[in-house]
């Protein structure tokens, strides 16, 4: 396994699940995926999201995509810290691929509109067939 089988697999399955805390209590929510690519896994949010002011006060995140396949399937985790993008070009991708954001009044020059990523970290597959053994952690 490498980081191009976790992207492709990030890539496929766009419905993720995203950790953080807040104070000591973790927190756990589904997120659309927006992409992953060479650069790294990415994601957008609002400025007025409660997930935007965990992830601004304590960076470490784990997210894992899961595909449904047999009895149980196949899961992907990615562990690291977000990188916050304040990149033009991104926030004109995002505002193309998700048009929905307009109706929410955000435009490419919106303070509220929020795209970060995670670049570097560890990544990890799991599958009943794993289950007991050691995990094989890719790291990127």
């Amino acid at each position: 396994m490498d980081i191009k089988e976790c992207i492709q697999f990030a890539n496929a399955n766009p419905l993720c699940f995203l950790a953080t805390t807040q104070g000591n209590q973790p927190r756990v929510r589904a997120l659309g995926f927006w992409f992953a690519d060479e650069t790294g896994f990415y994601l957008q949010t609002g400025e007025v999201k409660e997930v935007y002011r965990q992830l601004k006060k304590n960076p470490k995140t784990e997210l894992c995509f899961y595909h449904h396949e047999g009895t149980i399937g196949k899961m992907l985790r990615i562990a690291g810290e977000v990188e916050f993008m304040e990149d033009r070009a991104l926030k004109e991708r995002v505002l193309r691929e998700r048009p929905f954001l307009k109706s929410f009044g955000l435009t490419v020059d919106s303070p509220g509109l929020i795209i970060f990523r995670i670049a570097h970290g560890k990544a990890h597959f799991w599958t009943m067939e794993d289950n007991l053994k050691p995990k094989v952690f890719i790291e990127f």
